[in-house]
């Protein structure tokens, strides 16, 4: 359920929080003046992580998850700060020649010599095409869509 939901294993979405309440201790939960505690990191993260997932607007997580509109706000742009310094200088750079040789390597064992990765290309329905622009990206089923094209690795590191 946790998986189909977030899109990721509860290990996974438990370690980015405790990295990310690491890094901001705007994540960690607080008592207010009243002694009331505030919302748990888990909370606000996973308002952000509906706001990605989902495309839903900010305050769309006031009904499930009892957050302001404002707290959810903030919440993204923290989280994105501490996400980038927590892990772009292991996963958001380009791949380095070591990386290169252990993909290669892993490949080589599964009887894929001198393969990277695999190429994966899927047609898009674009709902909000432009009118003008319709007949231009018109495919094979008359209505406009999108080629997306994605490379990855067997555990999607590249």
């Amino acid at each position: 359920m946790f998986c189909r939901r977030f899109r990721m294993g509860r290990s996974l979405f438990l370690r980015i929080v405790e990295k990310v309440e690491a890094r901001d201790n705007y994540f960690m939960q607080r008592r207010d003046n009243v002694g009331r505690l505030g919302l748990s990191a888990v909370q606000k993260i996973t308002a952000v992580f509906r706001m990605l997932a989902y495309g839903c607007p900010a305050d769309a997580t006031d009904e499930y998850i009892k957050i302001g509109e404002s707290t959810t706000i903030e919440s993204l742009k923290r989280f994105y700060r501490a996400v980038l310094e927590e892990f772009a200088g292991e996963y958001l750079r380009s791949p380095n020649a070591t990386d290169v040789a252990r993909v290669l390597r892993i490949g080589k064992d599964h009887g894929f010599p001198r393969m990277l990765g695999s190429l994966d290309c899927m047609h898009w329905k674009w709902k909000n095409c432009p009118t003008a622009w319709a007949r231009q990206y018109a495919g094979r089923s008359g209505s406009p869509t999108i080629i997306l094209k994605a490379v990855a690795d067997y555990d999607l590191w590249i």
